[in-house]
């Protein structure tokens, strides 16, 4: 795996007098547990700036993972504030981004996972400023024997408290060493719109879930999930 630039950052300016819609989170996180949403958006077609604004004022995450998404998202930090990156796939219209009320440590990395000849894929590595963790946004090869290699790798590099969430094209065990599967048990989506399957996952290193779920969002081929992670061990 190659960590070879960060994620791009770009935002759309406001008409003037226009004034970013407020967030309503609190000003500073308490304690270690934080919640993430995950959504593949189906590009062109699927959800929207404004369905994703709405998720966002719906669930008030403390970072929220898009996968599919293209540039028309760039506009969300002059729609609603926050920060934002997008990592697009090589080549391709879409990739994987992440907004977050919160700033991050640095900025997200864009880091290129072995993939086949069709389509190259990134991870997106993301430090916001309250976590505790490290978390990895991945839209994997559909690949059975790919997509585990590619999250072998992405084992290699991430610290030893670290998420992977994202769209997983994995169908049975994820086979990642040191990771568990806390993601919700429920579908997330209908391959060829009829066999309900669940390919968006949660997997935690030196985390605790305390909570999972799937969201009731029709906008697009993907359900969103949410989970809450904080340290294991926490007091």
């Amino acid at each position: 795996m190659t960590l070879a630039r960060p994620s791009s950052y770009v935002s759309v300016p406001l008409p003037p007098g226009q004034r970013p819609r407020p967030i309503h989170l609190p000003a500073t996180a308490s304690g270690s547990e934080r919640k993430i949403v995950s959504w593949n958006l189906l590009r062109r077609v699927g959800a929207t700036p404004r369905d994703v604004i709405h998720l966002i004022e719906e669930e008030t995450p403390d970072l929220l993972l898009m996968q599919e998404a293209t540039s028309d998202f760039d506009a969300l930090p002059g729609l609603i504030g926050g920060y934002y990156a997008r990592a697009p796939l090589p080549g391709r219209i879409h990739g994987v981004a992440c907004w977050s009320p919160w700033p991050f440590r640095r900025p997200p990395l864009a880091c290129t996972l072995p993939s086949g000849p069709l389509v190259r894929r990134v991870a997106q590595m993301i430090e916001c400023a309250p976590f505790t963790f490290t978390v990895a946004n991945v839209h994997l090869s559909h690949g059975q024997i790919m997509n585990r290699r590619q999250l072998r790798r992405i084992a290699e590099i991430l610290p030893p408290h670290a998420a992977v969430l994202g769209d997983f094209n994995l169908v049975g065990p994820t086979m990642m060493p040191h990771f568990r599967d806390v993601g919700p048990r429920a579908p997330t989506h209908r391959m060829v719109d009829m066999v309900p399957i669940r390919i968006d996952r949660c997997l935690v290193r030196g985390l605790t879930c305390t909570e999972a779920r799937v969201l009731d969002n029709y906008v697009s081929d993907h359900r969103p999930i949410t989970v809450r992670l904080e340290l294991s061990g926490y007091k």
